[in-house]
């Protein structure tokens, strides 16, 4: 009788235990950059998405404009670009643009994939920082 109530509740609750694992192992990457301007510092975060065009840029001080773009979902990454613009009239200025390819390695921490980017821009060579990690690309 006591294995029989054993095997009725892995039976039912092994399916569910199975799949709440498989979704911890294949969380969604996310990629996290730190950019500064002006000793201020914003946060640009990046989800996979599979059509990278509608991605908007995010203001960094007026000056600059960054984007962050993952293209893939929670089970593949397919490519990581990051774009810097100077904001200038009548349109921003692409200044700078870093693609990274796969293989990229699978971490239960952050990995730090850029390190510390500078890229100047503008008449008065204004400094934009920036420095991304791919997080949630655990094995």
């Amino acid at each position: 009788m006591k294995r029989t109530s054993y095997f009725l509740f892995w039976r039912a609750v092994g399916p569910l235990l199975a799949s709440l694992l498989a979704g911890t192992a294949f969380a969604q990457p996310l990629v996290t950059c730190q950019v500064t301007y002006a000793g201020a510092t914003q946060t640009v975060v990046a989800r996979p998405v599979a059509d990278p065009y509608p991605v908007p840029s995010v203001d960094i001080g007026g000056r600059f404009a960054f984007k962050a773009v993952m293209v893939g979902d929670a089970q593949k990454v397919e490519r990581m670009v990051l774009y810097a613009y100077l904001v200038a009239q009548p349109h921003p200025v692409l200044i700078h643009q870093a693609k990274y390819l796969p293989p990229f390695p699978r971490s239960v921490t952050p990995w730090a994939f850029t390190g510390q980017q500078h890229v100047y821009g503008g008449p008065q060579e204004r400094e934009l920082i920036y420095s991304c990690t791919l997080e949630g690309w655990a094995p």
